[in-house]
């Protein structure tokens, strides 16, 4: 049996997420992931604003085709103004990298959730700084 992947970032990480999602509330939000994939951890380091993102009511997205050639690019956060943290079908379709992060409002580290590419949760810590 495979052991799981945990996936971690820094307080400064996460909570950069979150106040991205409190700003353009109710719209959602997305973000790209940046980080370093070992064994057993992802290790999210880094934000990136994708270009040309949309973001509105019940929607947010970006055109892959105008991503630049990033191989440290290791998933996407997106908000869910409703709260709802579990992924919709929308999202395991729209799937891009290794995990999917959504953040729910109230947009509190207790509202967060990590995903990997077939829908199942995955474990995230908080690195110490």
């Amino acid at each position: 049996m495979q052991k799981k992947l945990i996936v971690q970032t820094r307080k400064e990480v996460l909570d950069a997420i979150l106040e991205g999602a409190k700003r353009l509330y109710p719209r959602e939000n997305i973000l790209l992931l940046r980080g370093k994939r070992t064994k057993e951890v992802l290790e999210v380091s880094d934000l990136i604003i994708p270009p040309l993102a949309n973001r509105g009511s019940g929607f947010s997205g970006f055109p892959f085709h105008m991503l630049p050639m990033d191989f440290s690019l290791v998933g996407t956060a997106h908000s869910h103004p409703s709260g709802e943290l579990r992924p919709s079908h929308t999202d395991l379709n729209h799937f891009f990298g290794i995990i999917l992060m959504i953040v729910g409002f109230p947009y509190s580290t207790e509202n967060v959730a990590v995903y990997d590419r077939a829908g199942d949760l995955m474990e995230l810590q908080l690195k110490e700084e």
